[in-house]
């Protein structure tokens, strides 16, 4: 059983969480990435298959990377620059350019399985991938969870050396360099009782 506190704080991380596209240079340690990542595999999953495949990359294989995240851009911006204001629509081109200097991406995986249909495998791989966002929260780091590598999911595939899974996003992370407003929860009409 937990404590007030304890249930308290619980609610305090989860509406503090944040996406952030701006990092500090400095590597987080190893230890807290792969802390970060276990935390993910103690998400629920269909059938307990587990089938999340976590794929981390830092120093120059990021380096080299920038590349794709470059030309992942191409294929969500015109989206949204009808979606964002002018000053958001650059800050967030800068970001794929630069993947606002995160010295980490963690690229998600979902090992599909003829034992268990392909939404609920991709299901599970997304609930890990909230225990990753809230543990960077909790470890003090910020993240941002990106769709744009399925732009280009066969080149990213390439790049990695991966076959045989399904891409299903990237995490950025790193140590916060910058406080951005936690965008307004849109409550209204989000949920029916029966």
């Amino acid at each position: 059983m937990i404590s007030a506190e304890e249930r308290e704080n619980f609610y305090k991380l989860v509406e503090s969480r944040k996406s952030i596209r701006q990092f500090k240079p400095d590597m987080p340690p190893k230890a807290t990435i792969e802390k970060i990542l276990n935390a993910g595999m103690h998400a629920p999953s269909g059938k307990n298959r587990q089938n999340w495949r976590f794929f981390v990359v830092t120093g120059k294989k990021r380096e080299e990377y920038l590349k794709y995240s470059q030309k992942s851009w191409l294929g969500i911006k015109d989206v949204l620059q009808q979606r964002l204001k002018p000053s958001l629509y650059q800050f967030t081109e800068r970001f794929f350019y630069t993947l606002g200097d995160a010295p980490v991406v963690v690229f998600c995986y979902s090992q599909n399985s003829p034992e268990e249909k392909d939404l609920t495998s991709m299901g599970s791989v997304y609930m890990a991938v909230q225990n990753i966002n809230l543990a960077c929260v909790a470890e003090g780091l910020g993240c941002c969870t990106m769709g744009a590598p399925l732009e280009i999911k066969d080149e990213v595939n390439q790049f990695l050396g991966v076959t045989d899974l399904e891409l299903l996003c990237a995490v950025a992370i790193g140590f916060p360099d910058h406080e951005p407003p936690k965008p307004l929860r849109q409550l209204e009409g989000r949920v029916t009782w029966f």
